[in-house]
């Protein structure tokens, strides 16, 4: 069956963002607090820090610079250094996954979010348990395989209980050196992206800061600052 599943593919040449949906602590620690008690004080000890960084920063200053680079880490290259079981890898290699939209983002990650939940038991504390996350926006320049056509004819690609055939889809791709693929969600309507390469990726953007709360059975999600984005059903 997956030999029948390659020889029937098509191409993309995609050219466009994805949408990354990562955990991310919204408060970033002040360095220079310890210092002294004044907020100015801080401010002061941060422009000397910047004044004795070097201005030659290389051939490649947006990477090389030191919160640049943070970014860059934190919205591409994390998941290729820290390797994961997931719908295409078996966790012996790294993949990114992007969505086509902020709303596909949210429907992908809360379901892992409260499947993590429940395995930490979390799910069942009267007190409402509260996620915060980054979204960063992502160029992607490549040739992707497209799953799209074929969904009718393999659902398995799609499905949610089981990712046996997705991963062994991802293990030929991550030995023959395919840069990625293209396919549908299977939470909603929407597209995702699995990129096996982070040479494809590049220019990663803040697009904006979200909180998940999980209240009685219900996740409510909320797009920073305080403006309510979507209610989901636990379940789902």
């Amino acid at each position: 069956m997956i030999e029948r599943f390659f020889r029937e593919l098509c191409s993309t040449d995609f050219h466009d963002d994805w949408l990354r949906n990562i955990v991310s602590l919204r408060e970033s620690q002040d360095l220079f607090d310890d210092l002294s008690d004044a907020p100015a004080d801080w401010q002061t000890a941060v422009a000397a820090e910047m004044a004795a960084k070097p201005a030659d920063f290389g051939d490649t200053p947006i990477i090389n610079r030191p919160f640049e680079q943070a970014r860059y880490c934190a919205a591409i290259r994390y998941p290729f250094d820290n390797w994961a079981r997931s719908r295409y890898s078996d966790g012996k290699f790294g993949v990114w996954y992007g969505a086509d939209s902020l709303k596909t983002s949210v429907f992908e990650t809360s379901h892992h979010w409260l499947r993590f939940l429940r395995d930490a038991g979390f799910d069942r504390h009267e007190r409402p348990v509260v996620g915060e996350r980054r979204v960063f926006q992502v160029q992607c320049d490549g040739l992707l395989l497209d799953f799209r056509p074929k969904l009718a004819d393999y659902p398995q690609l799609v499905a949610r209980g089981s990712y046996d055939f997705t991963q062994r889809i991802g293990q030929r791709l991550h030995r023959e050196g395919h840069p990625g693929l293209i396919s549908r969600s299977a939470h909603c309507a929407g597209d995702i992206g699995a990129i096996f390469t982070p040479q494809i990726l590049s220019n990663p953007r803040d697009y904006c800061y979200l909180d998940y709360r999980l209240d009685a059975g219900t996740i409510t999600v909320t797009r920073q600052p305080d403006v309510p984005l979507m209610v989901l059903q636990a379940e789902d």
